[in-house]
């Protein structure tokens, strides 16, 4: 890589690394696993940078990078720590920045897919055929999955509206 290159390569990090970290906690529901999966698009990014810049829209090949880097990791579940009976430390819970009763902990009760479908159709504000297109599923299947997710949604809104336990 020459050093325009990393240059510029430097230049787009520094401009959306908030913006995808904001994307894969919202995948992920976790800030430890959102930059680790932020930090492993990033990598296969530098990589491959002198040709993904030449790509069109260089944020949509991103975005499609950190989604099928985390539907991956998904479906991989040998790939994950497991984890220990004793911990070293006990740390401070992490906050959600939604509280507990908040679109988070919502979305978390969606499976992948459909989790993946409703971040990119309404945080990424993305089209049904860029959603498909960068999840490689057909815009039929972006739109049920979306009005699954949305009256899934609604449901778990209202039972936490009136103060019943969503599960």
């Amino acid at each position: 890589m020459t050093r325009d290159d990393e240059a510029e390569y430097r230049e787009f990090v520094t401009a959306r690394l908030d913006q995808l970290r904001r994307i894969a906690y919202l995948l992920c529901h976790d800030w430890h696993g959102a930059d680790d999966l932020v930090s492993t698009v990033l990598l296969k990014l530098f990589r491959s940078w002198r040709r993904v810049r030449r790509a069109g829209n260089v944020d949509a090949y991103v975005r499609a990078m950190l989604t099928n880097a985390w539907l991956d990791e998904r479906r991989r579940p040998w790939r994950r720590e497991w984890p220990e009976a004793q911990l070293p430390d006990t740390p401070a819970p992490i906050a959600e920045p939604d509280g507990e009763r908040g679109v988070g902990r919502l979305l978390r009760e969606l499976g992948p897919r459909q989790r993946a479908v409703v971040v990119l159709r309404f945080y990424c504000d993305l089209s049904v055929e860029e959603t498909a297109a960068l999840l490689g599923i057909s815009e039929g299947t972006v739109k049920s999955q979306s009005a699954r997710a949305l009256d899934t949604l609604r449901g778990l809104a209202a039972k936490a509206g009136t103060g019943e336990e969503a599960r």
